[in-house]
């Protein structure tokens, strides 16, 4: 009877436990498609930012080769670097940010054998803590984000990457994010943020002659520290719909496991419980046949 108990007990718990799972991959897919949404709207955002960047680059670079604004300026040599590592702040979401920290302490590992000192900027509690376990300096962080960050929740870290690159701090900058593909593909990578040199490059097709008020200059210098602040905004906005995603299908994945330990355990609670009923109908009989007998 203890063991029927036992499994009685158990099957309680994974009931619980599957519907528990089951809520919250429902939970990550609604939020997972509303993050889906502010990334295919942002990229669109982003790509007109560049677009516009790129004609005044093109069109307005001085004779003497100077560049037109301190992001532009590629500096030589590169002896400290800055890495964005943005993960999330809770787990449950499978692979995820074991993939992003993974590529972010790879690209660490590259910069110090090139004699490059590496400062961190972290996004998210999981990549913070662990680049603090190995020792690594962060300059700057930013938690406990909303599942829908505005693009002034996330000023604070892109201010942090802008000043230190104008100061001469870090000579170069780089983003460790997690692109989406889509609901069951996601791509950690590293890329690089500042210098903005591949602005340099002009527009070959559908090039649209703009007028600039009050002048290109004036245009391109707010211009450009907005636009590193769109694509960090775009990297986080990337990591949450991946983030989402990862847990939707880890939360599925659990709820399916749970399910296939229910039929097993069902299973053995037949069993056990008829091998009982048997046990306890035999010594029944047992006992009428002896009382028959004495009787």
């Amino acid at each position: 009877m203890s063991t029927i108990r036992e499994i009685r007990r158990r099957i309680r718990s994974i009931k619980n436990m599957a519907q528990i799972t089951k809520a919250m991959e429902a939970v990550s897919a609604s939020m997972m498609r509303r993050a889906q949404a502010n990334v295919l709207a942002s990229r669109a955002y982003s790509q007109r930012m560049w677009e516009v960047i790129n004609d005044l680059v093109g069109r307005y670079t001085p004779a003497n080769g100077k560049p037109l604004h301190p992001l532009l300026e590629v500096h030589h040599p590169v002896r400290t670097a800055a890495l964005l590592l943005v993960s999330g702040d809770r787990g449950l979401c499978g692979s995820y940010n074991v993939e992003v920290i993974r590529e972010g302490v790879r690209f660490l590992r590259e910069q110090e054998e090139r004699g490059v000192a590496v400062n961190l900027l972290t996004v998210g509690r999981r990549g913070r803590d662990y680049m603090l376990r190995l020792g690594v300096p962060i300059v700057s962080e930013l938690t406990r984000l909303s599942d829908r960050p505005a693009l002034l929740d996330t000023l604070p870290i892109s201010r942090a990457v802008i000043q230190g690159y104008q100061q001469g701090e870090f000579d170069a900058v780089y983003l460790a994010y997690t692109e989406f593909v889509n609901v069951l593909t996601r791509r950690p990578r590293v890329r690089p943020l500042l210098p903005l040199a591949s602005f340099s490059q002009a527009i070959e097709t559908g090039r649209i002659d703009y007028i600039y008020e009050p002048d290109p200059m004036a245009v391109l210098s707010q211009l450009l520290p907005r636009f590193v602040e769109v694509e960090v905004y775009q990297a986080i906005l990337e990591s949450l719909a991946s983030e989402h995603s990862a847990r939707m299908v880890s939360m599925r994945n659990a709820t399916d496991n749970a399910n296939e330990l229910l039929k097993e355990l069902t299973l053995s609670y037949n069993r056990v419980r008829q091998s009982v009923i048997t046990k306890e109908i035999t010594e029944l009989t047992s006992g009428a046949a002896v009382l028959e007998e004495s009787g």
